[in-house]
C-alpha cells in the first residue's frame, strides 16, 4: 500500500480538513466576538497562533491512533481486520460537510448582511456628522479619519505635550496622503479629556473611522496603544500595542501611521512614505516643545495679552529651530510676534512693554523668518503660500497677482497661507478663494476661523444670504468672536437691522466692537447725526488707533479725515500690510483716495492690483 494510500485509509487526509475548515470557523467567530468586546490586538494573534500549532498534532494523532468500538488505541495494537476507519472516514465526512456548510452562512452573513448594515448605519452617522440640512459642509467620505489626542496615561511634567506631539505627527503623517479626508488638529483636539462615544465625535466631525490611543512612559521606556475604529458600529479595525524607548518614538509614529493607512486600504509606495515621513519635526523634544510653544501662542490669540504671549511661545520656537531648522512651519509662528509689533506700531497702537529697539529688530526677524520658511518649504505647493506671504510682508509686491493664483490652487488643510485671505478679499479672488475655504472648513469643522473666513469670502463675493447661512451655524459648531462679529455684519449689509442689533447684544461683549456695529447700522440706514454720535463715542474709548479711524471715517463719509489719517499709516515701512487689512475690514470700496498714500499707490501698481477694490457694503453716507 502507497503511503498516500496508507493516509487516506488512517482518515489522516479526512481529519485534516475537517481541522482547517473547522479552525477557521473558529477564527472569524473569534474575531467578531474579540472586536466586539474590545481585546486587544494580541489576543486573536495568539488564539490563530494556537490554531496553526495545532494542525500537525491533529495530523500526528490521525496517524499514529485510531478510534475503536473499545476507545482510542495505537494504530499499530489494532487488527486490520477488526479496524472500523471506514465508518469513522463517512462520519467524518458528513462533519466536513457540516462545518462547510456552517462556513458558507458565516460568509453570506458577514459579506451581505453586515456590509448591508454597515452601509445603512454610516449613511446615518453622515446625516448627523455634517449637521447638513444647509449643505454647507459635503458627507464624509468613506476614506475619512480623524486622528484624537492620545491620553497620557503617565503623569511627568511634559508627558501630555509628548502624547499631543506623537498624535499630531501622526495625524500630519495621514494628511500627506491625497486619498484621504483627516481632520486637522484644532477639531480633534477639541475633544481631547472629553468622554464622548466615537460615534457621537465621528458625527460632528464628519468622519468615518476614529484613531484613538495613549501613551504611557517610565523614565526612557515607552508604551503606545493606538486602534482604528470604524465609528458607524465601534469595530476595531486595526489595534497594537508598541513598547520602546523614548528615542523610538518616531518609528512608533511611522508605524503607526502606516498601518492607519493600510488599513483604510490607501496604497502606499516609497514616494507615499517618505512624504509621510517628511511631514512631521522627526525629533521627540522638538515636538514636545513645539505642543508647549502652540499652547501659548494659541493663548495669545484669545486668552492672554498677545505680545507678551507671543514671546513667551517664541521661547518654545526657538528651541525647536534649534533642533529641526528645515521645519517650515515653525518659522511662521515664530514670525507672527514680529508681525504684531509692526502692525500696532503703523497704527499707532504700540502695547506697552514694546520698546524702539523692539520696532526697530521686528522687521529684521519677520524677513529672516520667512526667508527660512521659504528655503526649507518641504512641498513646492508649501513653498508658493510662504512666498506670497513673503512678498505681501517685504513689500515686493511685483507680480503678487500670480502669486495669489499660484496660492488659490495650492491652499489645503495641510498647507495654508496666512495672508491669503486679506490679499484675496481686498484684491478681487473671493470667488476664487471659495472652494479651497470650503475644503478647510470640511476637515476643520470646529475650528471658528474656519467659519469666519468662509463667511467673510461668501460676505466680499457678493451672496450675503450664504455669509449668513455659514455664519449663523459657524455659530452653533464652532463659536468665537470674530465669527460673531461677521454674522451681525452680514445681517447689517442684508438690511436686517433689528436681528443685527439682537445678535449683537447676546454675542458681543466688547464694547468698542459693539459701538462700531451699532454706528455701522446708522451709516447703512444714511443717519448721519447717529452715525457721528456714535463714532465719537468710539473715540472716547479708542483715541491713538488708526485702523479703525479710517474704517469709521469711511463708512460715515468723512473723506478728508480718512485721507489723513491713512497718509500717517502710509509714512510707515509696514504700512501696505497694514493698510490692505483696513481694506478688508473695512469692506467699503475704496477706504481712502489712493493719492494721499502714495507709498501705497505705489506698491498697487507695482503689484498690478485693483483700486477700488469691491464694496459688500452699500453706505449712504460714503460718496466715493
Amino acid at each position: 500500500m502507497t503511503f498516500f494510500a496508507e493516509l487516506k485509509r488512517r482518515n489522516v487526509v479526512r481529519v485534516g480538513a475537517a481541522y482547517v475548515v473547522l479552525a477557521w470557523v473558529i477564527a472569524q467567530v473569534a474575531e467578531f466576538a474579540f472586536e466586539n468586546f474590545g481585546a486587544p490586538d494580541w489576543a486573536l494573534k495568539t488564539m490563530v497562533v494556537g490554531l496553526l500549532l495545532g494542525l500537525p498534532l491533529v495530523l500526528f494523532f490521525a496517524w499514529a491512533f485510531e478510534l475503536t468500538p473499545e476507545g482510542v488505541k495505537r494504530e499499530k495494537d489494532v487488527d486490520r481486520t477488526q479496524s472500523i476507519t471506514a465508518q469513522t472516514g463517512r462520519k467524518l465526512d458528513r462533519t466536513i460537510i457540516a462545518v462547510l456548510l456552517v462556513a458558507v452562512a458565516w460568509f453570506a452573513w458577514d459579506k451581505f448582511y453586515v456590509e448591508t448594515a454597515d452601509v445603512v448605519e454610516n449613511n446615518a452617522a453622515v446625516g448627523e456628522a455634517t449637521v447638513d440640512t444647509s449643505g454647507i459642509i459635503p458627507a464624509a467620505t468613506e476614506k475619512s479619519v480623524a486622528v484624537l489626542p492620545f491620553v497620557a496615561m503617565s503623569s511627568g511634567p511634559d508627558d501630555e505635550f509628548f502624547a499631543d506631539g506623537l498624535t499630531e505627527e501622526i495625524l500630519n503623517s495621514l494628511a500627506q496622503l491625497p486619498e484621504l479626508l483627516v481632520t486637522a488638529r484644532t477639531s480633534a483636539f477639541s475633544f481631547k479629556g472629553q468622554e464622548i462615544p466615537v460615534q457621537e465625535i465621528a458625527a460632528a466631525l464628519g468622519v468615518k473611522h476614529i484613531v484613538e490611543g495613549s501613551v504611557r512612559r517610565s523614565g526612557d521606556r515607552l508604551r503606545v496603544t493606538a486602534q482604528l475604529i470604524r465609528a458607524a458600529d465601534g469595530f476595531h479595525l486595526w489595534s497594537e500595542n508598541y513598547d520602546s524607548s523614548s528615542t523610538d518614538a518616531i518609528a512608533v509614529q511611522e508605524n503607526i501611521a502606516e498601518k492607519i493607512a493600510a488599513a483604510l486600504d490607501v496604497v502606499l509606495d516609497d514616494e507615499r512614505r517618505q512624504l509621510m515621513r517628511n511631514a512631521g519635526l522627526r525629533d521627540v523634544e522638538a515636538f514636545t516643545d513645539y505642543q508647549k510653544g502652540m499652547a501659548l501662542f494659541n493663548r495669545a490669540h484669545g486668552e492672554i495679552e498677545t505680545v507678551g504671549g507671543l514671546r513667551k511661545a517664541n521661547t518654545y520656537f526657538e528651541k525647536v529651530i534649534e533642533r529641526v531648522p528645515d521645519f517650515s512651519q515653525v518659522y511662521g509662528d515664530h514670525s507672527d510676534l514680529y508681525v504684531h509689533i509692526l502692525a500696532d506700531d503703523a497704527s499707532n497702537a504700540r502695547v506697552p512693554g514694546v520698546t524702539d529697539d523692539d520696532v526697530a529688530n521686528a522687521y529684521a526677524g519677520a524677513i529672516a523668518d520667512y526667508e527660512a520658511a521659504v528655503l526649507q518649504a518641504r512641498s513646492p505647493e508649501l513653498r508658493q503660500l510662504v512666498e506670497l506671504d513673503y512678498a505681501f510682508i517685504s513689500g515686493n509686491w511685483r507680480g503678487l497677482t500670480g502669486r495669489i493664483e499660484l496660492a488659490l490652487a495650492s491652499e489645503r488643510c495641510t498647507n495654508s497661507s496666512n495672508w491669503l485671505t486679506v490679499l484675496a478679499n481686498s484684491f478681487g479672488y473671493s470667488e476664487e478663494a471659495l472652494p479651497g475655504s470650503y475644503e478647510i472648513l470640511t476637515c476643520d469643522p470646529r475650528r471658528s476661523l474656519s467659519w469666519f473666513n468662509t463667511a467673510r469670502f461668501e460676505f466680499w463675493a457678493g451672496d450675503i444670504d450664504k455669509a449668513i447661512k455659514v455664519a449663523r451655524e459657524g455659530t452653533t459648531i464652532a463659536p468665537g468672536g470674530w465669527l460673531d462679529g461677521m454674522l451681525v455684519r452680514a445681517l447689517i449689509a442684508d438690511g436686517q437691522y433689528d436681528a443685527a442689533l439682537v445678535e449683537s447684544e447676546n454675542r458681543i461683549k466688547d464694547a468698542e466692537t459693539a459701538i462700531t456695529q451699532r454706528a455701522l447700522i446708522a451709516a447703512r440706514q444714511g443717519d448721519q447725526q447717529g452715525f457721528d454720535e456714535l463714532m465719537q463715542e468710539f473715540f472716547e474709548i479708542n483715541e491713538y488707533g488708526y485702523f479703525w479711524q479710517i474704517i469709521l471715517y469711511a463708512w460715515g463719509g468723512h473723506r478728508d479725515d480718512a485721507n489723513r489719517v491713512a497718509a500717517l499709516i502710509d509714512e510707515h515701512f509696514f504700512a501696505g500690510v497694514t493698510l490692505t487689512q483696513v481694506i478688508q475690514w473695512c469692506s467699503c470700496g475704496a477706504p481712502w483716495d489712493l493719492e494721499a498714500t502714495p507709498n501705497f499707490a505705489a506698491l498697487i501698481r507695482e503689484g498690478n492690483l485693483p483700486w477700488p477694490p469691491a464694496s459688500p457694503l452699500n453706505l449712504p453716507l460714503k460718496d466715493w
